[in-house]
């Protein structure tokens, strides 16, 4: 695939495989970690063919040993069964852990191994492709914490489940991937070069948009800056929000401008730094009119746009590591139902989450405080992208 060029007409566009086939999507929102735990478990009960799992975290707690125990049996029954992981997103697995699946037929590769140059660039995506039919993308990894409601137990997140073409398509990504995962020169000399795969038309409601590493824009920042450019109402819910300058002047542009934009970020973090980062643009933000809510009963860790007739859902968070750092995968969906439902997912969130308003959140920090944001700030906006080019795309 080509890299998308610099211009006020977007980025190209590539067909995949099976596009405009004619073939019909269906989509499943999952809305809970018990949900996408049961789905992919009884996914791969019923694989026939193939089965393609790609994901940051793989734990071995009880979850992990579940969905192995069943990859395991997939490919005791004939079935090709592949796992992609990311060396640093399963540093806590034993040695030995896939023997058992590999002695079975199954393989697994580690995408780029804790390295000193390898070690910045991460693989963060979240999918899964069943028999090329169906494919789930989303926020959920293999791991006991995202096993729950996202209220009184497990993280909240949110995640897609669809059948139809696009289940080709990311197969198709997969198998590049995995063939890059045994040569590391490809993403390299890829990264400086800057080259940003092409948004991949898939239907008419459906957009495949790839991130990786790259200081241009991605197609995912040109279809986003396009959709906020124009709407009327603009809905973020993001695990760890920190948006380039460009996106948080559209964010201010469009809510002095009249359109409704909310903002959901965690109360609770995995990762304190990113909070603390995030917390640093909320006064810029809320003095534009944009509305800030803090998700409360549990770890937030959700990834979902809605931009009016629009919906983003994926492994991309609205950071500096999803937009230029990571590679992540995200689809843009247009069918009516699916936006309808994802409105009423994200007002769930916010239902359960506290607002902040201007007056009581300046009045809420000194200046310790406001000082170690903006160095939180300064580090993952700053430091990280640049030592990450300076650590990856160094000499060899």
């Amino acid at each position: 695939m080509g890299a998308p060029r610099s211009s006020p007409a977007g980025p190209p566009l590539s067909a995949g495989p099976g596009a405009h086939s004619g073939e019909a999507h269906q989509f499943r929102w999952l809305k809970t970690g018990c949900q996408f735990r049961r789905r992919l478990l009884a996914s791969l009960r019923r694989a026939r063919h193939s089965v393609r799992l790609e994901f940051y975290i793989f734990a071995p707690d009880h979850t992990g040993q579940a969905v192995t125990e069943a990859l395991i049996q997939a490919a005791r029954r004939g079935v090709r069964v592949r796992v992609l992981v990311d060396a640093l997103g399963t540093d806590s697995l034993p040695a030995g852990f896939w023997i058992p699946l590999q002695s079975a037929g199954g393989e697994v590769r580690e995408f780029n191994p804790i390295e000193f140059r390898r070690f910045p660039i991460r693989n963060h995506r979240k999918v899964v492709v069943i028999d090329e039919q169906h494919a789930g993308v989303g926020g959920f990894n293999v791991a006991d914490e995202y096993t729950g409601d996202g209220e009184t137990q497990g993280w909240a997140d949110t995640g897609l489940a669809i059948t139809g073409p696009v289940a080709r398509v990311l197969a198709a990504e997969f198998d590049r991937t995995w063939i890059s995962a045994e040569e590391p020169k490809r993403w390299f000399a890829r990264l400086r070069r800057g080259q940003r795969p092409p948004a991949i038309i898939v239907s008419p409601e459906l957009e495949l948009l790839l991130n990786g590493p790259g200081r241009s824009l991605s197609a995912f920042q040109y279809r986003l800056r396009e959709d906020l450019r124009t709407a009327g109402r603009i809905e973020i819910a993001s695990a760890y929000f920190l948006p380039t300058l460009r996106q948080r002047q559209s964010l201010r542009l469009a809510a002095r401008r009249g359109a409704v934009v909310r903002v959901i970020v965690p109360g609770l973090s995995d990762v304190g730094i990113s909070q603390r980062a995030a917390r640093h643009l909320y006064a810029g933000l809320l003095r534009a009119g944009v509305e800030i809510y803090e998700y409360q009963p549990q770890v937030f860790h959700a990834k979902m746009i809605l931009a009016d007739g629009a919906v983003y859902v994926g492994s991309s968070n609205l950071d500096t590591r999803s937009l230029h750092i990571n590679y992540e995968v995200t689809l843009r969906v247009t069918q009516p139902q699916v936006v309808a439902e994802g409105r009423a997912l994200f007002e769930h969130f916010r239902e359960r989450s506290r607002p902040i308003t201007l007056p009581a959140w300046l009045a809420s920090r000194n200046l310790y405080q406001r000082w170690r944001d903006a160095l939180a700030y300064w580090l993952l906006a700053r430091v990280d992208p640049y030592m990450t080019r300076w650590v990856a795309a160094g000499p060899r």
